[in-house]
């Protein structure tokens, strides 16, 4: 890579891989140029039956093979590597995904900011669309990129923290040692992110590094995936909003408040649809002259959709072409069963989503 600076913290990638092998050299290959001794990257392979394990061992990661049917997840695989490295920790501890890319120099600068700030930091994840995109494709996409890059990246520039999104994120090895990740949970970083920020070290956007992940080509890959993410999402909601507003009072942390405002924010589209739906309800009591919650709804609707659109024209139009706008309410009436099914029978447990084939595998 060239010279780095001496101040460069020792660092080691830690990378959980449950039945990578479709798209781990991909990875491995962005990121083992930005590796030199004494840094480390430790691929988990954790309850793999593929050749995970063999594949990264030959790009030349370290390898530490994990099977435990019971205790299934990111979480544990995560507790076990770092349970590994303890030995002879680094200063900084990289958590990236086997299934995205984090080009150079990502590694030093999220190293650098997270050692420098003695803070955790999350690097901007967004979602590249797959290699024949449909219009839902697309539109997600733009969901993707208002909650993973507009939202934080306002945050930041007010000074605020950010909630962890799950992929290139850094840690200094202090902090690491307070945390516990041996768990289940399906939104495993969403709930760091909150821990964190209450126990005193509140995570940074890093607006310098960008990791791109993979919408799966499989409508039943994409389907579970969404599931996950916004059944966790919306428990995550319920349970830490309320608990980031109690520590906001009790510590007395503005900051606290700005994330627990961002959380309480529902996915876009439940959000359209929650808006939707109370308009329609205003709209009822509108025959009795009562018209101000109409007109608040009305005006809230104009508000949400300036800022999506505002999104849009300076984020993402290379995401959504303006004739892929219209596909936007299909893509909302789509996601209805996957709210529903929040209400009567919410996903819990880890689902690992189905992977596609990435070029460049060997």
């Amino acid at each position: 890579m060239g010279d780095r600076p001496e101040t460069r913290p020792r660092v080691a990638i830690l990378m959980p891989a449950h039945d990578e092998a479709l798209g781990i050299a991909a990875t491995l290959d962005t990121l083992l140029p930005q590796v030199t001794a004494p840094d480390r990257l430790v691929v988990v392979a954790d309850n793999c039956s593929d050749n995970t394990a063999d594949i990264a061992r030959d790009r030349g990661a370290i390898v530490l093979e994990r099977t435990d049917l019971e205790h299934r997840g990111k979480g544990y695989a995560l507790d076990y590597g770092i349970q590994h490295l303890a030995a002879d920790p680094p200063d900084v501890l990289v958590l990236v995904d086997a299934d995205c890319d984090m080009p150079s120099p990502a590694v030093d600068q999220l190293a650098h900011q997270a050692y420098i700030t003695q803070r955790p930091v999350q690097a901007i994840y967004l979602m590249e669309k797959p290699a024949h995109p449909t219009a839902k494709d697309a539109v997600s996409s733009l969901a993707f990129l208002v909650k993973n890059l507009v939202r934080p990246l306002g945050l930041s520039r007010l000074g605020m923290p950010c909630l962890l999104t799950g992929t290139g994120m850094a840690f200094p090895w202090n902090i690491v040692q307070t945390i516990s990740l041996a768990s289940g949970n399906i939104v495993e970083d969403m709930q760091l992110g909150v821990d964190l920020a209450i126990a005193g070290y509140p995570p940074r956007l890093c607006r310098s590094v960008t990791v791109f992940g993979r919408l799966p080509q499989q409508e039943q890959a994409a389907k579970s995936q969404r599931t996950r993410w916004e059944h966790g999402h919306l428990q995550t909601q319920l349970t830490q909003v309320p608990r980031l507003l109690t520590a906001a009072l009790r510590q007395k942390r503005f900051a606290l408040l700005a994330m627990a405002l961002d959380l309480a924010v529902p996915p876009l589209s439940l959000l359209v649809l929650l808006w939707l739906g109370l308009t329609l309800l205003t709209a009822l009591v509108t025959p009795l002259g009562i018209w101000l919650p109409f007109v608040i709804m009305i005006i809230q609707g104009l508000c949400l959709s300036l800022a999506i659109l505002g999104a849009w024209a300076i984020f993402g139009r290379s995401l959504l072409p303006p004739g892929l706008l219209l596909s936007i309410p299909g893509y909302i009436l789509w996601k209805i069963p996957l709210y529903a099914k929040f209400l009567v029978r919410r996903q819990t447990k880890w689902v690992r989503t189905a992977r596609d084939p990435v070029n460049g595998n060997r």
